[in-house]
């Protein structure tokens, strides 16, 4: 399990690899990154690749005047490519699923579930896709399930912005305004533990609010 032990210490000290690759490639970078955050986004074969951790390194890397970053350059950038690879994803999703879903008496994958998830992405799907923002290997899937459930495509596009931008922008600054700080350094796993955790904390919320208000609806 090398490949396990070596996914897990890229994530817990993602500021240290970063910064190694910064100096090795230097503009190149740029690119290194739009890559990443694309596939991450926007292939679901992708769904292990840091996210949050490295948008929040990013920040901090970029704070380092001797790395030669510029971090509106990075936000922009990094915003793209998640929109990006939302886009693709969607757009795969669109046209596979009519090929996917083709029985009529499967037990997934048959025509009846493709409506379900169409109605389903008419009534919820943009608050589903921001949600998805904030969770790691699910915001991989969500584009590709609404792309299957043929969300209209202007609906998607609008959410898919705001996810990007609530997503993107926050941890990147976040990285770059305390990332360099000695507190953060000397205790950087336990800070990207405590990102990924905080992540959670909108879905569960909305997820509470939904079974309170479907409760409430099932007594009245």
């Amino acid at each position: 399990m090398e490949w396990l032990r070596q996914i897990i210490d890229l994530f817990l000290h993602l500021d240290k690899h970063l910064r190694e690759i910064v100096l090795a490639l230097g503009g190149w970078t740029y690119v290194l990154l739009f890559v990443v955050i694309f596939a991450e986004t926007g292939l679901v074969v992708m769904p292990f690749l840091p996210g949050d951790s490295l948008l929040f390194s990013v920040g901090a890397i970029a704070a380092l005047p001797d790395m030669g970053l510029n971090i509106w350059a990075l936000m922009g950038l990094m915003f793209t490519a998640a929109l990006c690879g939302d886009c693709v994803n969607y757009t795969v999703g669109r046209h596979l699923g009519p090929k996917v879903f083709k029985g009529e008496s499967g037990v997934f994958l048959n025509k009846k579930h493709l409506h379900h998830a169409k109605i389903f992405y008419d009534k919820h799907g943009g608050k589903a896709i921001i949600i998805a923002r904030f969770l790691p290997i699910v915001r991989t899937f969500v584009p590709f399930i609404a792309g299957i459930g043929h969300m209209k495509f202007a609906r998607f596009a609008t959410y898919s912005v705001a996810g990007a931008f609530l997503w993107v922008l926050p941890l990147t600054l976040l990285g770059y305004f305390f990332g360099n700080l000695v507190w953060v350094q000397n205790n950087f796993s336990i800070v990207i533990m405590g990102i990924i955790a905080l992540s959670l904390v909108m879905p569960v919320v909305e997820v509470l609010r939904s079974y309170l208000k479907s409760r409430k609806t099932c007594k009245a």
